[in-house]
């Protein structure tokens, strides 16, 4: 397939690129390369002949057209998008601009590309969403395709908004969608403004470990190179119009995860160790989710799929890989907002 990812220099993005080119498919990124995006996360396939790169921000509708008619995609997989939870409550506009405004546009060009070549039935828009598009969850219970939505932040309703979108374009003009929402992602590539990258970077600075609230929250950790290898799965497997949950099977809470953090750099940088003494509960975020837990039965029922990392084996990756590839990060700690304490607006 020839496949169009939007976002392709972004975390979740890049480790898409990767396993698409990895797999023999023609990948052609678009990325605006805003504050969070990195090409260098693709350094390993950016010499492929698999690969192209177009620098396009997804609310300039025209570059849409000229991208469309010049590569003539089979697929398109929708990954750009503003997600810091904390910038969304800082400047909601953005966030709808982008996510919202984006997404029209995006789904306007593909659209219209899809009608001028015929409507070949393999052709697919593959919407990638996050499943705080369903608020939040008490102690029990698990998000599943029909769980109502109840977006609680600037980010997850537009998020929310653009599912909505995606899903009346199937419906109205029968352009072949899929969506999927996914619980939340961690590995190698993410922006150092997320909590586990946070942490690890904070640990080895011997700086304190902000942890939101008491650290109860809890999400189900889905390791990013998992999370590609699903959509790769549900864009050439998946049922036109479906939805498809994606879950980590892997729930903690986040003081646990910080602490399983910081016992990982306690082996493999002992000279800081006890790492944990630098936890620091701060202010909570406002209208923090209390709990997230995604339901993975249709995905691995119909498809097949499961992911295959644990939350110890991924943690214990992932810290590894900063520890490996400083030259990577350390340039991000000096891009606007970094290292900064975000959404307090409210």
């Amino acid at each position: 397939m020839k496949i169009l990812i939007t976002g392709g220099a972004g975390f979740i993005g890049s480790a898409v690129v990767r396993q698409a080119v990895e797999a023999g498919h023609e990948v052609v990124n678009l990325d605006a390369l805003t504050y969070a995006a990195n090409l260098e996360s693709l350094s390993s396939v950016a010499e492929s002949p698999l690969y192209a790169f177009e620098q396009a921000d997804i609310r300039d509708r025209p570059a849409f057209d000229r991208i469309f008619a010049a590569h003539r995609p089979d697929a398109v997989m929708h990954l750009a998008a503003e997600s810091h939870v904390d910038r969304s409550i800082d400047g909601p506009a953005l966030f709808i601009e982008t996510n919202v405004t984006g997404t029209f546009n995006l789904l306007e060009a593909a659209r219209t590309h899809w009608q001028a070549t015929g409507k070949p039935d393999g052709f697919r828009f593959h919407h990638i969403s996050t499943d705080e598009v369903y608020g939040s969850l008490g102690p029990t219970g698990k998000f599943t395709e029909n769980t109502p939505y109840d977006p609680r932040s600037p980010y997850s309703a537009s998020k929310a908004a653009s599912d909505h979108l995606v899903r009346a374009w199937g419906e109205t003009y029968g352009l072949p969608v899929l969506v999927t929402n996914c619980s939340n992602n961690y590995g190698p590539f993410h922006f150092p403004e997320k909590l586990i990258p946070v942490v690890i970077l904070r640990a080895l600075a011997g700086e304190p470990i902000p942890v939101y609230g008491d650290g109860s929250n809890v999400r189900d950790w889905l390791f990013v190179e998992d999370h590609a290898d699903a959509l790769l799965t549900v864009l050439q497997r998946g049922e036109v119009g479906r939805t498809y949950n994606i879950g980590g099977e892997n729930e903690a809470a986040n003081i646990d995860l910080v602490r399983m953090i910081c016992a990982e750099l306690d082996t493999l940088r002992p000279e800081g160790a006890p790492h944990d003494r630098l936890i620091t509960f701060v202010t909570d975020r406002p209208g923090h989710d209390q709990r997230y837990a995604i339901d993975p039965t249709r995905i691995r029922k119909e498809l097949g799929w499961r992911p295959s990392v644990t939350v110890e084996e991924g943690i214990a990756r992932t810290v590894r890989w900063y520890l490996d590839n400083e030259a990577w990060w350390r340039p991000l700690l000096d891009r606007e907002g970094v290292g900064r304490r975000l959404g307090t607006k409210a």
